[in-house]
């Protein structure tokens, strides 16, 4: 069975991106990285696939003009032409700090995955373990959802949840959040590769999703 061909976008430094080259490097594992691609030309994370031996591409958005929506879509049809000319069939976000527009989202509706720090619907958006320590709530986490228009939101494939300890900073927060990131990003795709999810609406349902070897908890059908 042919695997899976994924298009990773990043901005930075790639931590999630590499989680997801270490779980491709598996033979067994039901996707590959055909392409990683960078807004950034010194991104880390463009190192990292080269060491892994996956092409990269840099398109810089600056190089379309300013910041109107014409720019914005003249960038996005060029990242979304090489992501066809790739093959892709399904795009992962991972550190991409640029905002997708509709257009983009729609045209790569339900082959679009993000990862998200904060167990969602809950701070949605930046910042979020500041606001969770703000907000004072007992537990945090991270999601895995299936992009949609409106920002942070859209079906929920897979979260993962820690404890927000006394004495925690965001800082600390945020490293034990990105341990769990980098658990249930593969986990996320592999449900995935894996013909498991199934989306109706805003929800994702998911067959089969008891998995001995995560902590992570999955939207299960039923």
């Amino acid at each position: 069975m042919a695997r899976l061909r994924l298009g990773v976008l990043i901005s930075g430094r790639g931590s999630n991106l590499q989680a997801l080259l270490d779980a491709c490097a598996d033979p067994a594992f039901p996707a590959e990285i055909a392409l990683v691609l960078s807004n950034v030309a010194d991104a880390f994370g463009l190192e990292r696939a080269r060491r892994a031996g996956v092409p990269t591409l840099v398109i810089d958005h600056r190089e379309f003009g300013d910041r109107g929506p014409d720019a914005r879509l003249a960038f996005e049809e060029r990242v979304s032409a090489a992501l066809e000319q790739a093959g892709i069939n399904l795009v992962c976000l991972a550190g991409f700090m640029r905002v997708l527009t509709a257009g983009f989202v729609t045209r790569w509706r339900d082959r679009l995955i993000n990862i998200h720090p904060a167990l969602l619907p809950a701070f949605p958006g930046l910042h979020t373990h500041e606001r969770a320590l703000a907000a004072g709530v007992r537990w945090h986490g991270c999601s895995v959802h299936i992009v949609r228009t409106e920002v942070d939101s859209g079906p929920i494939l897979v979260q993962a949840v820690v404890p927000v300890l006394n004495g925690d900073d965001a800082d600390t927060l945020a490293a034990r959040v990105l341990t769990e990131e980098h658990r249930i990003y593969p986990l996320a795709v592999r449900l995935i590769a894996e013909g498991r999810v199934t989306v109706e609406g805003n929800r994702a349902r998911i067959t089969d999703a008891r998995l001995a070897d995560t902590g992570g908890r999955c939207n299960p059908d039923g």
